[in-house]
């Protein structure tokens, strides 16, 4: 793939794996706008995080709108329009809501999110950060978030199970997978050369074949 040409350069996983840092060194290497999440905002975030039954429909309904809003101007971009490079891409919220809501909150759910996803464009390219989960909770307690270190292992187990099947399945854009445990393009030079160099290799048309992870 050729690097200048992306528009919007997504990078995905689950939470801890590393996705904000990498789309910072990224945005600055491509001179791109900066996209990121900000789940400090959701008001029940943390509420889910101490009850997940009893307030995952609204945190979920909050970061749907939140995504929308982010994610707006990709529905309004032109040949002008600067690239982006962001933490996350709008899909992962259905998969979050799959994971976390009932049937019958995922039957409410479930027309909002495609009338949000029917206005926005798949990004040109998506990097899918892998780790295990205990790397993932090591980086997790590291960061110091209070709220996410009540994250529990079992619920980092099928989050990273989710977005293996999404992916499986995915065919709107490009998707590279990177093993993102003793790989650490963020922060190490030469890992970052090697990320660029198997993007720029990278082959779309593959998508069938499952491709390498780039850390290989």
């Amino acid at each position: 793939m050729d690097l200048a040409a992306l528009r919007h350069l997504a990078i995905e996983g689950p939470i801890g794996v590393g996705k904000t840092s990498l789309a910072r060194r990224l945005a600055a290497h491509l001179d791109a706008e900066l996209l990121l999440e900000a789940p400090q905002e959701n008001p029940y975030l943390e509420r889910f995080y101490d009850d997940p039954r009893g307030f995952a429909f609204q945190a979920q309904i909050a970061f749907l709108f939140q995504r929308a809003r982010q994610v707006q101007r990709l529905s309004q971009a032109s040949m002008f329009a600067p690239r982006v490079v962001s933490d996350f891409m709008l899909d992962k919220d259905d998969l979050f809501a799959r994971l976390t809501l009932d049937i019958d909150e995922y039957r409410l759910y479930r027309p909002m999110f495609e009338h949000v996803a029917s206005t926005v464009p798949a990004p040109d390219l998506v990097l899918w950060l892998r780790a295990p989960t205990p790397t993932l909770l090591e980086r997790i307690d590291h960061r110091g978030i209070a709220m996410e270190r009540r994250i529990e292992p079992g619920y980092l187990e099928r989050l990273s199970a989710e977005y293996a099947r999404f992916f499986s399945t995915y065919e709107a854009a490009p998707v590279l997978p990177v093993e993102h445990v003793d790989f650490h393009p963020a922060g190490d030079d030469q890992d970052f050369r090697r990320l660029l160099a198997a993007i720029e290799a990278f082959e779309p048309q593959a998508r069938r074949r499952p491709p390498a992870p780039a850390s290989a």
